[in-house]
């Protein structure tokens, strides 16, 4: 199995490019992020958390939707530039964090991982995703979204990922996309529980 792309892999790619994946400009990023935020349905979130959130092409679409707004990457070089474009948006704030370890703290009434969990194995993809389930705030969503092409050096395609989201989270699915050039799955707390320690434990 290949292993986890490392953050240093990121940082020589940023370091070539500014944009490696042309978030900016791709027409096939353009049409996946219309669909995304379509999914939204508009709605309003109090807090929300966006996973490998590269140089904050998406996140700048995302924050008119959200009270608060934590957007994550591995890539300090990416770190850089998402904050560059989101200067403007107090509400918004970007960190360099690698995930599962650096996982923030919620409660989440959104979380976004789109175009990023194909990067780990199957081990951490799924102590990611219990993560996400144990921030996730009640009632909240998480929003799963991945090309479908087969890149062979990757450690998942995104196909097995959004597979084993579905058959290992204790979400439900609300919502399963399945288009030609992409997946897009989204999830739901619907367990009438909070995720939120104990008072007093630490």
């Amino acid at each position: 199995m290949t292993d986890r792309f490392h953050r240093e892999y990121f940082e020589e790619l940023y370091g070539r490019s500014e944009d490696p994946w042309e978030f900016a400009t791709s027409e096939y990023e353009k049409r996946k992020y219309g669909r995304t935020l379509a999914t939204l349905e508009g709605g309003r979130f109090r807090r929300a958390l966006e996973a490998g959130c590269s140089i904050g092409v998406f996140t700048a679409m995302l924050a008119p939707y959200c009270d608060e707004l934590l957007a994550v990457d591995t890539s300090e070089r990416a770190v850089e530039l998402a904050r560059e474009r989101l200067s403007g948006s107090r509400h918004v704030r970007v960190e360099r964090r690698t995930l599962p370890e650096e996982a923030p703290e919620g409660p989440f009434d959104l979380i976004v991982a789109s175009e990023f969990l194909y990067y780990l194995t199957e081990d951490l993809l799924l102590a990611t995703l219990r993560r996400f389930e144990q921030e996730l705030a009640i009632g909240g969503s998480l929003l799963v979204v991945h090309m479908r092409k087969e890149v062979e050096t990757y450690p998942l395609q995104g196909d097995e990922v959004h597979d084993l989201l579905n058959r290992q989270t204790r979400l439900a699915n609300v919502l399963a996309v399945t288009e030609p050039e992409y997946r897009l799955d989204l999830f739901r707390d619907t367990e009438n529980r909070a995720h939120r320690k104990p008072e007093g434990q630490s």
